[in-house]
């Protein structure tokens, strides 16, 4: 039941009650129905005001006072149900101490008139009906309660999914358009350099410019894919460890000499641990590439059954102060906690070192086994 509906329904039903305890009742008309009145009012606008609170118990404390009038004296008049009304209503809409105030005041008035009219057996019932009513109230609004508290929980849940994919869609994208413009730049640079003196030179640069381009666009399309729900996403596959020799030839092809060794099989890293690796490595590649261009880069990888461990060093003991406020080494530590692994980066006695070490849970259990 929607709180519109309840608050249609509680005066319409506190009206049914009281006019019935006229019909049934022992008190004069001209006391009655103004009573009956008064009652109905008072329930009316506690319901348009959607009243809540001490005022909810106030008001609730003139309409029965109102209602009792009408029911005076006759244990069987069904007016009474009034009363019970007003419990339910105070525990959904008020506090427990309202709601405790007001059923010790039903219970007393019934208390009272049982010593004033003890012939008549039906106040005990009266009296168990309130506390029933009262402590039925007061769990139907704990429920309540907890279901609001439910759905706030739910809703926040949703909102940290949709930041954390956010996190997730600008991280691939910085990786791949990062990657793409610094290592399109160079195969650029080159055909420039190269344009009079070796055209064939040139043409090949352009093209393979335009080959990572192309291919960097559609991994940008397939990561923001899933911010459309209206377009069919694309069923290409992400890159991982299958892919390592050919990122580290697209870094040769512009420049940058990459000697890469992998030591354990690569195809036994799960799909998330390769597009991890995968990831780290382009992003390192990439910043070598940016700020010592044409220095060597060491790659080394090794798949064991202890886990995953990936190395980069760069006789270059600066990263350059060209680069992007350490966005990508923070991108290749989040990339690499988020599976449980760490990563430091930053330069030695020999130049600048990236070291990823992933858990061994990116290895299927055949394959640590074997």
């Amino acid at each position: 039941m929607t709180d519109r509906t309840a608050r249609v329904a509680a005066p319409v039903a506190l009206a049914l009650f009281v006019a019935a305890g006229i019909f049934f009742g022992r008190q004069p008309v001209a006391v009655a129905v103004p009573a009956a009145l008064v009652a109905g009012a008072v329930a009316v606008v506690l319901a348009v005001r959607a009243t809540t609170g001490w005022a909810l118990l106030v008001g609730a404390v003139v309409a029965g006072a109102a209602a009792t009038a009408v029911s005076w004296g006759v244990a069987s008049n069904l007016g009474w149900f009034a009363l019970f009304i007003l419990v339910a209503w105070c525990a959904l809409g008020a506090g427990r101490a309202e709601t405790f105030l007001l059923t010790a005041g039903v219970v007393l008035t019934a208390a009272v008139q049982w010593v004033l009219y003890p012939a008549d057996l039906g106040w005990g019932a009266w009296i168990a009906g309130a506390l029933f009513t009262a402590v039925l109230g007061v769990l139907v609004r704990r429920q309540q309660d907890l279901l609001e508290r439910l759905r706030a929980a739910q809703a926040g849940l949703a909102e940290s999914a949709r930041l954390e994919e956010r996190t997730r869609i600008a991280r691939e994208i910085h990786d791949v358009v990062g990657h793409a413009l610094t290592v399109s730049l160079l195969h650029v640079t080159s055909a420039r350099l190269a344009l009079d003196e070796d055209p064939a030179e040139a043409r090949a640069s352009l093209e393979e410019a335009e080959r990572l381009g192309r291919r960097s666009l559609t991994e940008v399309r397939q990561a923001v894919g899933v911010l459309r729900d209206h377009e069919p996403r694309s069923l290409a596959p992400m890159p991982g460890a299958g892919q390592l020799d050919e990122l580290a030839e697209s870094f040769r092809h512009a420049g940058t000499p990459v000697r890469l060794e992998v030591t354990g099989d690569r195809a036994a890293l799960t799909a998330t641990g390769g597009l991890t690796v995968y990831r780290i490595l382009q992003e390192a590649l990439t910043n070598v590439a940016r700020h010592a261009p044409r220095s060597p880069a060491d790659v080394r990888l090794e798949i064991t059954g202890d886990g995953v461990r990936l190395s980069v060093d760069n006789p270059v003991t600066e990263p350059g102060d060209g680069g992007d406020d350490g966005a990508g080494i923070r991108g290749m530590r989040e990339r690499a906690e988020c599976l449980g692994g760490t990563l430091t980066a930053g330069p030695t006695a020999t130049g600048w070192h990236v070291a990823a070490v992933l858990p061994s849970t990116l290895v299927p259990e055949t394959e640590r086994i074997a």
